[in-house]
């Protein structure tokens, strides 16, 4: 495939806008522009947590996974916030296809912290062999960042035991996909226009000055973890990484603009 290639993360709140699916068209182009979109949904998994009597549990910013919180993601964010991303594509033309990490170890993890964290994982590798393969056919993957544990079935399980599944930062799976695929680019969809400074977005960062807004705290929480899967897929090849709001998906001067 020579056309350009895109990965799009987008957050839950963003999934919500009802302009989001024309925009994706638009951008797809009938195929002319490759993409993949990779979605979170944290709200969601909260949502369905508190439903069925579980308390959502963080720490630093990371979402605690118990055992029995793990069929609770893969609900949330594999079930219900997949297909409904996917329907809402496909009723504006898109070839879209909902998929999750699980599926064909399309990505696959590694605990991050089972002792703090639970059932977390950080990327590890990427079937990037089934996404050529449907970007190739024309189709758009939209992902559930929830993966296959790279250990399961490994004959060397750790803490977490034969756990098939772990739940996985949205933005780091899509900066590893990104670096797998070497995209040109690499855009998070935010509820913001950009990384912001004074009440100002910051239209374009370089790495240093994107790890000076991290350690002054400017950039912090959510912001700062979209900061560091970008640096994550820069450094990882990617040409370019956009952090804005729905209205950057498809204006390329939109957001804030990082390379290395």
């Amino acid at each position: 495939m020579t056309a350009k290639t895109r990965v799009i993360k987008i957050g839950g709140r963003p999934q919500s806008d009802p302009s989001l699916p024309l925009r994706v068209a638009q951008l797809w182009n009938g195929g002319a522009m490759p993409l993949v979109i990779v979605h979170g949904g944290g709200d969601e998994v909260s949502t369905l947590q508190g439903a069925l009597g579980l308390t959502p549990a963080f720490v630093g910013g990371r979402r605690v996974t118990s055992a029995a919180d793990v069929d609770v993601v893969r609900m949330a964010l594999s079930g219900s916030a997949n297909k409904r991303l996917v329907a809402a594509l496909v009723g504006q033309g898109v070839r879209a296809l909902g998929l999750s990490g699980e599926d064909a170890a399309l990505l696959s993890a590694t605990p991050v912290d089972a002792s703090r964290l639970g059932y977390v994982g950080a990327p590890h590798r990427t079937n990037v062999e089934l996404l050529w393969h449907l970007l190739d056919g024309g189709y758009v993957p939209v992902i559930s960042p929830v993966s296959r544990n790279a250990c399961f079935g490994a004959g060397n399980p750790a803490s977490l035991g034969e756990a098939a599944a772990l739940n996985v930062n949205g933005d780091d799976a899509a900066a590893a996909i990104a670096v797998a695929l070497a995209a040109d680019e690499l855009m998070l969809v935010v509820d913001v226009p950009g990384v912001m400074s004074d009440g100002a977005v910051i239209p374009r960062l370089n790495v240093a000055a994107a790890h000076e807004l991290m350690d002054a705290g400017t950039a912090a929480g959510g912001m700062r973890a979209k900061l560091e899967a970008a640096l994550s897929a820069l450094h990882g090849g990617v040409e370019r990484v956009r952090i804005g709001d729905l209205s950057a998906v498809d204006d390329p001067t939109g957001g804030t603009l990082l390379t290395e």
